[in-house]
């Protein structure tokens, strides 16, 4: 079925055109290279993996609690119009929630896609165009991945938000090489690994844990190249060059922070914008998201070298400053380590149902023997 059909709400300006600006750079230095990116590009071919195969597509996903989604989680819980849905209603209400969230991972991949993409063109250095490379084929399979779950097991998607929307464009949009990094690399990807993380370490559902689990580990990878490429550059910018990306920063996370609430999925069940946007804010589930959603972000913020007294500022005023210390380096060794123990659990029990089969042939040979 095409995708159009399944658009709860009509997606607008398809093709979404954005004007592109900027040089791409040719670099003539092909031998020389940063140990570091080129072992993190190694990684990145070692590490290459097909989304049809490696996960269990045969694994039934009920579209009306694709993620075992609890109530206490859902924005409407405990008002007067959680009072009065049915049964029914609350199974539609987390088919839209889950769709909206995998819908705005499925169009923030596309976007990093063409991100990584454009970095293999604007970066300067030979050995960050070979990593990007790697990284675009991962953010293509990432994409393909959440579309054929939305398509597959949810029947149903959400447009790209608003907000989503303008941050990548915003991103897209600059001429400096080092902007997709920022945006795209930092504040985008870190959001949406704190998004994966929350809904990995929750669901009851295996498919969507083995998806979100195998796309970290990727994502793990892509965060490490950001940071490395960007400390060394930031290291070489006046304070003047600092403070205009640090803006860049303080405007993307307050936008994040305040607008990709899924007021759109309220919509929908009838409730008018505003009351929709306050009963998202009131969301215990949404204040608690919001101090997860910089747990990845603010520790890389700092670590680039973006820590101007105006961003920690921002920082104290959202809540999160103390996160600045959390230990980024750890997060992502645990992203790596939970896709490998959930497929070495996998493949030990494949192995022991073989093994059962086979000794259930040679039983059932021998008593007809």
């Amino acid at each position: 079925m095409p995708t159009y059909d399944l658009y709860a709400n009509e997606p607008q300006d398809s093709p979404w055109q954005v004007p592109a600006s900027g040089a791409a750079r040719f670099s003539w230095e092909y031998d020389e290279g940063r140990d570091r990116l080129l072992a993190l590009y190694q990684k990145g071919k070692d590490k290459q993996w097909d989304g049809q195969k490696r996960i269990d597509w045969d694994l039934e996903v009920d579209p009306y609690d694709p993620l075992g989604t609890p109530d206490e989680s859902m924005a409407l819980y405990g008002t007067p119009y959680w009072a009065k849905l049915t049964d029914k209603d609350k199974g539609d209400l987390r088919r839209h929630y889950a769709s909206w969230q995998f819908s705005q991972f499925l169009h923030g991949e596309q976007g990093a896609m063409i991100c990584a993409a454009r970095i293999v063109e604007s970066v300067p250095d030979m050995d960050a165009k070979f990593y990007s490379a790697t990284q675009t084929m991962d953010e293509a399979r990432h994409a393909e991945i959440y579309g054929r779950f939305l398509h597959e097991k949810v029947g149903m998607l959400y447009p790209i938000n608003d907000n989503l929307q303008s941050l990548l464009g915003d991103t897209l949009r600059d001429s400096r090489w080092d902007m997709p990094y920022l945006g795209m690399q930092v504040l985008i990807e870190g959001l949406a690994l704190a998004a994966f993380g929350m809904i990995r370490d929750t669901t009851t559902k295996p498919l969507p844990k083995q998806i979100l689990a195998y796309i970290m580990q990727d994502e793990a990878r892509h965060v490490a190249f950001g940071r490395m490429a960007l400390r060394d550059y930031y290291q070489q910018l006046t304070d003047a060059e600092l403070r205009e990306r640090e803006e860049f920063v303080i405007e993307g996370c307050y936008l994040m922070r305040d607008r990709l609430r899924g007021v759109e999925v309220l919509e929908n069940f009838g409730i008018p914008k505003a009351e929709a946007g306050q009963l998202s804010e009131n969301s215990e589930f949404l204040q608690l998201f919001r101090r997860l959603l910089f747990s990845r972000i603010v520790p890389c913020v700092k670590d680039i070298g973006l820590w101007g007294k105006r961003l920690q500022e921002a920082y104290v005023d959202m809540g999160v400053f103390e996160m600045g210390d959390s230990n980024l380096d750890l997060l992502m060794a645990q992203d790596e380590e939970i896709a490998e123990q959930l497929d070495a659990e996998r493949f030990a029990a494949e192995e022991r149902e073989r093994v059962a089969e086979v000794r259930e042939a040679i039983e059932s040979g021998a008593a007809e023997a």
